[in-house]
């Protein structure tokens, strides 16, 4: 691979409070994650402790991929394997009821649910999140980052899947091979789109 800036590499737990960061700020204005932390005021704080847990889990499969100082971050799950440990999602509405309340719980919790039912059966990596800080938007890093991911991806011939959350997002996917697969309606009354792109 060449060295060009910005090519992804995988993130170590020396990344993640920077990585957690990128994922809080872009996703606050996100139209599915905003609402389901409706307090503006504490949404930050209340949304860090559930990224901060996705990322940590996610360290395990290097599959974490990241920018040079995480400006962008790639949360990839390997086929065959979860999101959480078995104990994280045990813990998860606990946690959620203690960083925000009950409420935010069940609304994460049905989100979730409902994301778990609609993924495909055939083995896939699984792109459950894409971010770029908001001080690195607009230079394309969220793009390059995924770029990399799917030529790794390619290198073992295997398919990408995702949910793509802002509709602004899905021609962006679409450039890179992804095509709308369906639609999930979430708590919130957002409709979010699952996209799929086959193995090259």
């Amino acid at each position: 691979m060449s060295a060009r800036p910005h090519r992804a590499r995988v993130a170590t737990s020396a990344d993640i409070d920077a990585i957690v960061d990128t994922l809080t700020t872009a996703f606050f204005h996100d139209p599915l994650w905003g609402p389901a932390f409706p307090d503006t005021e504490h949404r930050a704080a209340q949304a860090t402790s559930m990224w901060r847990l996705y990322a940590t889990s996610a360290l395990r499969y290097s599959w974490l991929l990241v920018t040079q100082n995480a400006e962008a971050a790639a949360v990839w799950i390997p086929p065959g394997a979860d999101e959480l440990t078995s104990h994280e999602a045990a813990g998860l509405k606990d946690l959620l009821e203690r960083a925000a309340n009950p409420a935010v719980a069940r609304t994460v919790l049905d989100i979730a649910d409902r994301f778990e039912a609609a993924r495909p059966a055939e083995p896939h990596f699984y792109l459950t999140l894409l971010a770029t800080h908001d001080r690195h938007r607009g230079h394309g890093l969220g793009m390059r980052l995924l770029a990399d991911s799917l030529e790794r991806i390619d290198a073992l011939g295997a398919p990408a899947y995702l949910e793509s959350s802002n509709p602004t997002n899905l021609a962006r996917y679409a450039s890179v091979g992804f095509t709308a697969r369906d639609r999930v309606t979430t708590p919130t009354g957002h409709v979010v789109t699952t996209m799929w792109r086959p193995a090259r």
